[in-house]
């Protein structure tokens, strides 16, 4: 009498669960890194957005002789004023595209020119200042992403957080 071989089709339930927990524990090891580099990732994004809505804003200046008020925003860059004396200079648009860039969170940047204080003998220079409001998507808290630091907060506040 011959014996007939059992061919082996499959894994046991024992072996897929010891896949299974050398995979969670690689999972749990490696993820951390790969979410740090995420967030560390969007952050230079929003700062290399920020940089091109402000190289943006300078040719907007040079055309207009002033950078957008804060009720006009950064929406100055793509559409030209509606004061006819003041849309003849307009050269726009600034920008590429149709719409306004958002921040990698999905948020617009956010636009601030207050052209009495920037043009007084503060230490910032006349510049507007253009922010993401970060990855908690709330303006004036410690994640805020900005060309220059909030109002009453000292630079190296700022700084710290974007070097994070």
């Amino acid at each position: 009498m011959k014996r007939r071989s059992r061919q082996r089709s499959g894994f046991t339930l024992l072996e897929l669960m010891i896949v299974l927990i050398i995979l969670v524990g690689l999972i749990a090891m490696v993820g951390p890194r790969l979410l740090g580099s995420q967030q560390k990732a969007d952050i230079r994004t929003a700062e290399v957005q920020i940089g091109n809505l402000a190289s943006a804003l300078k040719m907007y200046v040079v055309d207009m002789k002033v950078f957008p008020a804060t009720e006009d925003g950064l929406e100055a860059l793509l559409k030209a004023p509606d004061d006819e004396r003041l849309a003849r200079k307009w050269a726009g648009p600034y920008i590429d595209g149709s719409k306004l860039p958002l921040d990698p969170w999905g948020n617009d940047f956010e636009y601030e020119f207050d052209a009495v204080e920037g043009g007084s003998s503060s230490s910032q220079p006349a510049f507007p200042r253009i922010f993401s409001a970060g990855p908690d998507s709330q303006a004036g808290t410690d994640d805020d992403i900005g060309n220059q630091p909030a109002e009453g907060e000292d630079e190296s506040e700022s700084s710290d957080s974007s070097d994070e």
